[in-house]
């Protein structure tokens, strides 16, 4: 195996200069060994896998002989860069080395959808741990949002090689199920606000066709913002999506009545749902299986809005513009579908969908107010694993704060540490919120703990591999 490999040692204020981290970067090397790590200083540790991919290494010189094994989130594949990571932030970072945990982590060896390239960096990155270091006493995966469906695809797939795992605000509906929720809010834009237009949703075929569609819907919805009927149809996606009305921590939060600011701030979200996932990032995953992996063939989408938790200020932005919603979710029901192509769909599902056959425990967390990867993916996941007989390894829990990922360190630390006492003891102890919020302020009282008692409600479009519906549901 190909690599390079740095050494430094750390004082014990870990902020330094980058002129002082380079100089530190560039000494002589010591190669790394098991016995290294316990010589008194700490070892970083930066190298290639044979794929192509970089990894990371922290290890503190007072291992407690956990290593936590983490997967970084979605790159797109026009990224200009695409470093190893072994930690969502530098705060987590520092917080997790100094109470002793090894933090690794890989860079994936391509971009986009690329779970077949990061499930085995990943792994090969925990061998190449294990080559240095020894075999850590207990190995956590964890990962944030696409990092957390690859973090579920190795606790699925590769459980021998883990003790336990943690996905946070992760993409637990599965593949399958994100690329049919993301397609149900610009078809609803393009019927209700631009009926006559040749915007292509599905079947992209290149980055600049994807661009070009992307540009003519995001124009088509700043317009329609501008007009009280285009904001109640803005908000009607919104709701097939379920975009909660207030989704940036940036944002002032609406009250619970205050259908306008929410439908602001959910406009917010659907431009950026516009800008990437919706056309750019699907004309990536598109090319990776070949096709099409997306319908809404016999989708009832006024059951649908029925099940949102949006459906009242949806109701109440129509009333207010005076508009039909019946109509325009007949209009909507009445258009013409989209198919999917059967082999992309089976390609998406075998890669990128879960059974929920767990055989170590996994804890999931997901913060309330998420636009990117709705907390009603929680759900999706549960229903996976309750179908495959595995609920008494999951646990759930919430973070009322509005944003993709917008954890505090103390909050991820309480998630760890509640998740690493379940796999020393072999029992769940302290998932409520009262418990989690404990931990959180025992690990960094500084920070936020903000766990709640929270329920999300259906995944407007559940498509798992435990449920033999699913798997022939086109």
């Amino acid at each position: 195996m190909k690599s390079r490999t740095r050494t430094r040692t750390r004082t014990h204020t870990r902020s330094r200069s980058l002129a002082c981290v380079a100089a530190l970067l560039l000494a002589a090397p010591l190669a790394p060994t098991a016995q290294a790590a316990g010589t008194g200083t700490d070892t970083h540790l930066e190298g290639s896998l044979p794929s192509g991919a970089t990894y990371l290494m922290d290890v503190p010189a007072r291992w407690n002989g956990t290593v936590l094994l983490y997967s970084h989130g979605y790159r797109p594949s026009n990224a200009p860069t695409n470093p190893a990571m072994n930690a969502p932030d530098d705060a987590t970072k520092t917080l997790l080395l100094d109470r002793g945990y090894a933090l690794i982590g890989s860079s994936y060896a391509t971009t986009g959808w690329a779970v077949t390239d990061a499930v085995p960096d990943q792994l090969a990155t925990l061998d190449s741990f294990t080559g240095r270091f020894g075999p850590a006493r207990r190995t956590i995966a964890w990962g944030t949002s696409y990092g957390g469906l690859v973090t579920t695809a190795i606790a699925e797939r590769h459980a021998d090689r883990i003790d336990g795992s943690l996905s946070t605000c992760g993409l637990l509906q599965g593949g399958v199920a994100n690329w049919n929720n993301t397609l149900d809010p610009v078809f609803a834009l393009k019927t209700l606000l631009a009926p006559g237009s040749a915007i292509p949703l599905t079947g992209l075929e290149s980055e600049a066709a994807a661009a070009d569609a992307a540009n003519a819907m995001s124009a088509v919805v700043s317009g329609a913002q501008g007009t009280a009927e285009g904001r109640a149809r803005i908000a009607l996606a919104a709701a097939l999506h379920n975009i909660p009305g207030w989704n940036d921590p940036a944002q002032p939060r609406p009250g619970a009545t205050d259908w306008d600011a929410q439908q602001a701030n959910q406009y917010q979200a659907v431009m950026g749902l516009i800008a990437w996932p919706a056309f750019n990032w699907r004309q990536e995953a598109e090319d990776r299986v070949g096709g099409n992996m997306s319908w809404n063939t016999k989708v009832d989408y006024a059951a649908m809005l029925g099940r949102s938790p949006l459906h009242k200020e949806v109701s109440e932005l129509y009333a207010k513009a005076g508009l039909s919603l019946t109509a325009d979710l007949t209009s909507l029901n009445r258009a013409p579908r989209i198919s999917a192509d059967a082999g992309a769909v089976a390609r998406m599902a075998r890669t990128s969908s879960f059974t929920g056959r767990l055989t170590k425990p996994q804890l999931d967390i997901h913060t309330t107010g998420d636009a990117l990867i709705p907390v009603q993916a929680e759900n999706a996941h549960r229903r996976a694993v309750t179908a495959a007989g595995s609920s008494r390894l999951l646990r759930q829990a919430y973070v009322e704060n509005a944003g993709h990922c917008s954890f505090s360190r103390a909050e991820l630390a309480a998630a760890l540490h509640t998740l690493e006492d379940r796999v020393t003891t072999g029992r769940w102890r302290g998932t409520d919120p009262r418990a989690l919020n404990a931990r959180a302020a025992k690990a960094d009282s500084t920070a936020p703990a903000r766990y709640v008692s929270y329920r999300p409600t259906p995944y407007p479009r559940p498509y798992d591999l435990a449920h033999p519906a699913d798997r022939h549901r086109r």
